[in-house]
């Protein structure tokens, strides 16, 4: 199944419209269960998202995702990427901290400076197109300035999950997108 995006500059105008959103008010309850402590990130929880499991998820409960072609540590996700796939960013200093959760987080730097939380050492990502307590990136598969990602949600263990959301595939042929 293939799924096309919209033009990235109303992707990203639509995320960051959602970001504000969301910031003024809180973000509202979506019952998902979860467990939260403050970091320099704000928050890291870990909650329970149907068909996934217990994941890692920003404060305001979208989940964290992770693609294969990072898990060396290395930041592939960029320019364009980053509309879609918004790095989880550490604000101040030291590594941020989870409850209930076995992965071991740690800040790395972006190549634009930026500090990126990541979790086993793999940078963490929340997903434009997921609303709190939703998980529709996990297993999707998408290209970027000629690089292939495929993305997973990641686990409280730190592993990236092994299954599929069933959101499919988009990819573009835009430089940068």
């Amino acid at each position: 199944m293939r799924r096309s995006l919209p033009h990235p500059l109303l992707a990203a105008g639509a995320a960051a419209a959602a970001t504000l959103a969301l910031a003024a008010c809180g973000g509202g309850d979506d019952g998902a269960s979860s467990t939260t402590t403050a970091t320099s990130t704000g928050a890291v929880t870990v909650r329970d998202f149907d068909g996934v499991g217990s994941v890692l998820a920003d404060p305001t409960g979208k989940p964290l995702y992770t693609p294969d072609e990072e898990a060396d540590g290395k930041v592939r996700c960029t320019g364009g990427c980053t509309s879609i796939w918004q790095p989880l960013l550490a604000p101040g200093s030291g590594a941020p901290k989870t409850p209930d959760a076995n992965a071991a987080l740690d800040v790395i730097a972006r190549p634009d400076g930026k500090r990126q939380v990541t979790a086993d050492g793999k940078p963490l990502y929340t997903f434009s197109e997921d609303a709190p307590g939703q998980a529709t990136g996990d297993g999707f598969s998408d290209d970027f300035a000629g690089r292939h990602f495929t993305w997973h949600a990641v686990l409280a263990t730190g592993k990236a999950s092994k299954g599929s959301s069933g959101a499919g595939t988009s990819t573009s042929s835009r430089d940068g997108y």
